[in-house]
């Protein structure tokens, strides 16, 4: 029960919805989805952190980068079920659809100049 508990309190948060959606449609770093959900670094990662104690979210390292996607479902059944309903729904949502509309544009060599 406590795993499945776990995977329903990660979901239980708007902004973690969001970051799952985003990852559907690409893998990205920490920055790059910092850009897409309007959050400070420490925020990004805090919500990444209990989605993938959770099994919905994994990551790899890649030189200095430490790339997010979706988890492939391995370490949960439970995360792995709602990770495929997720895929088929929210997107007449207005906040994923603003979320979602920009996301292709968000690059994280820009960013990284930017600041």
């Amino acid at each position: 029960m406590k795993e499945f508990i776990r995977v329903m309190k990660a979901l239980s948060d708007p902004t973690r919805v969001k970051i799952l959606k985003i990852l559907e449609k690409r893998t990205m770093c920490v920055c790059e989805l910092q850009t897409a959900i309007g959050a400070a670094q420490s925020t990004t990662s805090k919500h990444l952190k209990i989605l993938e104690d959770a099994g919905l979210v994994a990551s790899h390292k890649d030189g200095l980068w430490v790339n997010y996607m979706l988890a492939g479902g391995q370490q949960s059944p439970y995360a792995a079920s709602l990770l495929g309903s997720l895929r088929h729904w929210l997107y007449e949502d207005a906040q994923i659809a603003a979320v979602m509309e920009g996301i292709n544009e968000i690059d994280r060599f820009e960013i990284m100049n930017r600041d």
